[in-house]
Parts: C-alpha cells; sequence; structure tokens
C-alpha cells in the first residue's frame, strides 16, 4: 500500500485536504474528531492507497464532508473551533514525504479585514483598468547606433 499525495490549506471553519488520485475507485474517507483516514484504489494500474492523519485539533466529524472528482479527492474538514488558525495539518511536527501545503489556495485569513480585502478589490480594479502592450513605448530600436559604450574601454590590469 502506498499513502497518497496530498495538499492542504488552512480557512477560517475549516481545514481542505486533497488527495491526488486520479481515477479513483473504492474511495473510503472516515472522519473522526482527531482523524482522518481515506483510502482507495487508483489509477489504471488499481494501486491501493490508504492515509490516516492525526490532526493538529478537532473537527466536527458530522459536518465533514468529501467530493470526488476524475484527478482527486477533495476533504472538507469543519473546524470544531472555527477561527482557530491550524499551523499544521498534522498533530505531530514530524514532515511527511506525501503531505504538503496547497500554497495556491492557501490564504493567510487570520489578519484580514474587510477593509484590507476591499482595499485589495480596488487594488485590483485599479491594475485590470490600467493599459495593455499597446500603451507602452516602443523601446526596441532605441539605441540602434552602434556607437561604443564609455563602459567598452580595457580595463587596467589588477597589480
Amino acid at each position: 500500500m502506498h499513502p497518497a499525495t496530498a495538499k492542504w490549506y488552512d480557512r477560517r471553519d475549516c481545514v481542505f485536504i486533497e488527495f491526488c488520485v486520479a481515477d479513483s475507485r473504492d474511495v473510503k474517507v472516515n472522519f473522526d474528531k482527531t482523524k482522518c483516514g481515506f483510502s482507495c484504489l487508483g489509477g489504471t494500474d488499481c494501486v491501493k492507497h490508504e492515509n490516516e492523519i492525526d490532526l493538529f485539533d478537532t473537527i466536527d466529524e458530522n459536518e465533514s464532508k468529501h467530493k470526488r472528482t476524475d484527478r482527486s479527492v477533495l476533504c472538507y474538514l469543519r473546524k470544531a473551533q472555527p477561527g482557530k488558525a491550524w499551523p499544521r495539518l498534522t498533530k505531530e511536527k514530524a514532515k511527511l514525504s506525501w503531505l504538503s501545503v496547497d500554497f495556491n489556495n492557501w490564504k493567510d485569513w487570520e489578519d484580514d479585514s474587510d477593509e484590507e480585502m476591499g482595499n485589495f478589490d480596488q487594488f485590483s480594479d485599479m491594475m485590470n483598468n490600467m493599459g495593455g502592450e499597446d500603451d507602452l513605448p516602443d523601446l526596441d530600436g532605441a539605441d540602434d547606433d552602434e556607437s561604443a559604450d564609455s563602459d567598452d574601454e580595457k580595463m587596467p590590469d589588477l597589480e
């Protein structure tokens, strides 16, 4: 048995874990207050994957869910204590070779305020409204004359 490769990220009320197994079958996900278990058959060669995670903190196992797609199984773990950040997914600090942070979905929500998000939206709008490449001056060929630069002179020998 092989553990499935997984990515995770933290949100205010929940934690997401994505088990990256293409063409998974016989998917079983077990939620416990302090554990998450995952198993399936994956790929065309039907490799058996199995993961057991001792979680950093407690979850509401009745409100936790999972969804299977052709590429992965995404688990939604509802935190028992919403608003409490999880600095890591696991109870122990040990590094698991099959587990990594999903930086594409990671967000430092602890410091967020509505005002800051409003500023970010304004910034995004400003960036979208700025001109594209057509507004840039044509810099190609600005230095077409083949004259030598002052820094092309021979350097003196070091002593």
